[in-house]
Parts: structure tokens; sequence; C-alpha cells
């Protein structure tokens, strides 16, 4: 078996809908907007982005299958709590994070600001220096829903190894 596999993650979420009380958070952080993601859990878009990348690299499916929508526990769960269970899971399987690499993809709020506590949240968290842990973000020059200010959508790479 081979050492070393790759992971691809992608998620999307609306934003909710104005007066709705729904705080944002990206990368297990609460980042100032005027509105929230809509989802059954904190709906933090790009660690869902990540844990499905890491899901992915070692052949464990998506969160949609270990975290359903539909079953009410994981109603406004912390997404950072569901990533620990995630590492939890490859850890059993005897795998480890090398390094991750997440996109935002939306117009706005810009990362910028919050690049560096993000990556000091989710660094500890996946087992690797925080150099090891890119966060980024994109826009889509105004097209669809991003581009619109519908909703954000985030994408994440990682590379894991045997232990």
């Amino acid at each position: 078996m081979t050492p070393f596999r790759t992971g691809l993650g992608f998620d999307v979420h609306r934003f909710a809908e104005p007066g709705e009380a729904r705080r944002l958070v990206l990368m297990g952080c609460e980042v100032p907007h005027d509105r929230g993601l809509a989802g059954h859990s904190d709906a933090d878009v790009m660690l869902h982005a990540l844990m499905d990348a890491l899901l992915g690299a070692a052949g464990l499916g998506d969160i949609g299958q270990h975290f359903p929508d539909t079953d009410p526990a994981f109603r406004g769960a912390d997404s950072a709590g569901l990533l620990e269970r995630v590492m939890g899971d490859l850890a059993e399987r005897g795998w480890r994070v090398v390094n991750a690499d997440v996109c935002l993809i939306g117009e706005r709020p810009k990362v910028g600001p919050h690049r560096q506590r993000m990556r000091e949240r989710v660094a500890p968290l996946l087992g690797i220096p925080v150099e090891a842990l890119n966060v980024k973000a994109t826009t889509t020059e105004k097209l669809g829903f991003t581009g619109r200010g519908e909703g954000l959508a985030a994408q994440a790479v990682v590379l894991i190894e045997r232990c």
C-alpha cells in the first residue's frame, strides 16, 4: 500500500436570510460579517471542505456519511469538534496529515485579516505545524452565486501519510 494519499474536498453554503441569527464561522474562527452561513451545523464551509478532503484521502467517504444533516445530534455542531473526530478516525487507521491547503471562494469577507488566526486554530487539530497549513481566498469576479453574494464555497486539498 502506498505510504501517501491525497484528498480533495469541496463544500458550499448559502448565506442565512437577513435577520436570521447566524454567526459566520470559518476555519473554526468567528469572522465579523453581516450574515452567517445557513446549515445544520455551524456551516463552517472551509472546515467542511477540509474534512471531506481528509476523509477522501483515507478512503472513508464524506462528512455527509459521518455527520448527516438529518441527525439532530449534529444540529448547531461545532465543526472544529467534528474535525477532531475525523482526525481520530484517521489516526485509528494509521494516517497522519502532512499538509493542507484550504481556499475560500467568495467576494467577501476577506480572509487576509483572519488568516493567521485560522491557521493557528486549525493546525493543532491536524497535528501539523502552522507552516504546513495554507489558508487563502479567491473571488469569482462577481460571477455565479458567490459573486452575487448568495453564499460561499471552499476547496481543500490534503496530503496524508502512513504513521
